[in-house]
């Protein structure tokens, strides 16, 4: 009897299976996806993005296709020592205690770079413990009913006691009549069973757990469901910036309610950071639609959209300007041009038709200059670098902008950026009007100035309050007084109007900085990267 007792409450172990994708070689593009079920061949594709959609594709496929959780499995994570959620305890610590419970569910766990999958027929409290598990299936509830009390009493023998009450050995029935008959309890799982109780939902939004007893009620369901809308928006293939602006704009609102209810400053801190991300928002979405925020007039369609592109722009003339190798506006151009093409890796192509676009008198002898001072280095002679055409262009490095282990180099920005300001510098520098007119590389360099110290709206410096000769001057590599002769030229080329050099007062009473005022034209405004 005890050996048919313990077959009876034997439960099985859940089941467990792992895909992987895995590269096939060291340097190759393929990889394979295996499963570890033995009736699963493993698969060579050619690249990881093909690879994980397959591997996705045969996880789907399995669960579709095999059973559902057993209500009866024993939890898999349970019988592994439930390792993957569970720190090890050192030397010194107790072992953390945990419990299974809830239902059995086949749950999908899978690693943040997607390189596995593994499910698990477990129960729901250790599929919660995972922070990537995603619930596939879930168990139906057991039956308790009478089969189950049914195999119990067959597997009992009756008793031989009387039915109205318990009979004791040592008392004799004859002594005191028979035993007052009274009603027995009705066993437990013959009982009705007691109503679920209802818990409240309990939502999350930035990394805070919303009470699920906070008040007014209304403010509660706002933070749980824009909670679900910020997660939601996450699993975007593409950004929406009109609708991430409106998220922000209502979590800003609820997390002021949220303060006032709580008086929790660090709540009201969130609801103004909240303000500012759905202005930006607001903001690129304008600048990418090419439209203008209220009140600044018509809009812009600008060859650098964004703020952050204008700032990248800005960065390369500074670092220029600091770390020019040789004098002289043509060697300052040259310089500028060979930085963004190569400003990321400190590698890139060139080819004779970039050197000759620009307005160098001599480009041969200013690469011989660069070459001799270290500054570049190229694959070849300086003759087939001029000769060189698209088909084959000519590799070129800048050491100093290579970035190492110990230096990353002086620019933060990606691989995808730099070409957008190579683009926009040679926009600027071979613009139309400025090449009809064979303006010098002097009025080049002030252009790219001019460009990225503007207003939206195309007034020369902060606020329009003008640039300083001293910092324009030195940055196109001539004297201040030649200034304004480069600025006549401009203006020839209809890229300033009301220009105008004025002197302002510093702190002492004494000197006086002269300032360059005025606005670009309208027809150069989209390649201009405006003040912040």
């Amino acid at each position: 009897m005890g050996v048919e007792a313990h077959a009876t409450n034997e439960r099985v172990t859940g089941r467990t299976w792992t895909v992987r994708l895995d590269p096939v070689g060291r340097g190759r593009a393929d990889v394979r996806v295996s499963c570890s079920r033995p009736a699963c061949a493993a698969q060579v594709l050619p690249s990881a993005a093909v690879g994980r959609t397959a591997a996705v594709e045969h996880l789907k496929a399995h669960l579709r296709a095999g059973p559902a959780p057993r209500p009866s499995a024993y939890c898999a994570c349970r019988a592994a020592e439930c390792h993957t959620h569970i720190r090890p305890a050192g030397p010194r610590e107790r072992p953390t205690p945990w419990r299974c419970g809830g239902a059995v569910v086949l749950a999908v766990v899978t690693d943040r770079e997607g390189r596995w999958w593994q499910v698990m027929e477990c129960c729901s409290r250790c599929a919660a413990a995972h922070p990537t598990a995603k619930i596939a299936a879930t168990a139906p509830a057991p039956d308790r009913t009478a089969p189950a009390s049914a195999s119990r009493a067959a597997a009992v023998p009756a008793p031989t006691v009387s039915a109205v009450g318990p009979h004791f050995s040592h008392t004799a029935s004859g002594a005191y009549g028979a035993a007052a008959p009274h009603e027995v309890p009705a066993p437990r799982s013959e009982r009705p069973p007691r109503p679920a109780r209802q818990r409240a939902r309990r939502g999350r939004i930035a990394q805070r757990f919303v009470p699920h007893d906070l008040r007014p009620v209304a403010l509660r369901d706002e933070l749980t469901e824009l909670g679900e809308l910020f997660r939601a928006y996450q699993q975007r293939p593409e950004p929406d910036l009109a609708m991430l602006a409106d998220l922000h704009a209502r979590k800003a609102k609820a997390f002021s309610a949220w303060a006032e209810v709580t008086a929790d400053t660090g709540l009201r801190l969130d609801a103004q950071r909240a303000e500012q991300a759905a202005a930006t928002a607001r903001l690129q979405h304008l600048h990418r639609i090419g439209e203008a925020p209220e009140g600044e007039g018509p809009a812009v369609a600008r060859l650098l959209t964004a703020p952050a592109q204008w700032d990248h722009a800005r960065a390369v003339l500074a670092h220029v300007a600091d770390h020019a190798p040789l004098p002289g506006p043509e060697a300052r151009l040259l310089v500028v041009m060979l930085t963004l093409r190569t400003a990321q890796s400190g590698t890139g192509n060139l080819v004779g038709q970039d050197l000759k676009g620009l307005p160098l008198p001599e480009p041969e002898h200013l690469v011989e200059q660069l070459l001799e001072c270290g500054w570049l280095k190229i694959a070849g002679t300086v003759d087939e670098l001029i000769a060189s055409r698209p088909e084959s262009p000519t590799r070129i490095d800048v050491p100093s902008l290579t970035p190492d282990e110990s230096d990353p180099g002086p620019f933060t920005f990606g691989r995808k950026m730099r070409p957008k300001l190579s683009g926009w510098a040679q926009r600027v520098v071979g613009e139309k009007k400025l090449r009809k007119g064979k303006t010098t590389a002097d009025a080049r360099l002030l252009a790219l100035a001019l460009a990225t110290g503007v207003t939206a709206d195309g007034r020369l410096g902060p606020e329009g309050e003008g640039l300083g000769v001293e910092a324009l001057s030195s940055w196109c590599a001539i004297a201040p007084g030649d200034l304004r002769e480069v600025v006549d030229r401009l203006t020839a080329a209809d890229w300033l109007t009301e220009a105008a050099l004025t002197d302002t007062d510093t702190d002492t009473d004494t000197d006086t900085d002269t300032v360059l005022t005025g606005r670009l034209t309208e027809r150069v405004l989209p390649l201009t990267c405006p003040l912040p």
